[in-house]
């Protein structure tokens, strides 16, 4: 399983609604293929959207290293903030103490835009 880290949380909910969107379509393009891919944001963004739960990685963190224990491999998605989303850092280096392949995907690739 492929375990998709993109960045989310973000003062601004557009911006937050924004990446989420990004994020699925980056994930039908990849099922398509057919990956075997998770993504947190894609998986629990209705939900915590439905169930008003916090939006921050404090709060997800538990769960998304979890999963990501479970992944055969980390893609990371570039979208706009990645580099300095405390959630894609805290996973890039829980993969590589898993010693999990890591894979940069540019969304442009799958004919999704960066931002």
């Amino acid at each position: 399983m492929i375990y998709l880290a993109s960045p989310y949380s973000h003062e601004n909910y557009a911006v937050m609604e924004r990446r989420f969107e990004l994020t699925c379509a980056v994930v039908a393009a990849m099922v398509k293929r057919p990956f075997i891919i998770y993504s947190p944001i894609v998986h629990f963004h209705p939900v915590a959207e439905r169930h008003e739960l916090p939006r921050d990685f404090a709060f997800w963190e538990r769960l998304n290293l979890g999963m990501l224990e479970k992944a055969d491999q980390l893609f990371v998605l570039e979208l706009k903030g990645w580099k300095t989303s405390k959630g894609v850092t805290a996973e890039i280096e829980a993969a590589k103490s898993l010693m999990l392949p890591i894979l940069e995907v540019d969304p442009t690739a799958w004919g999704v835009p960066s931002s």
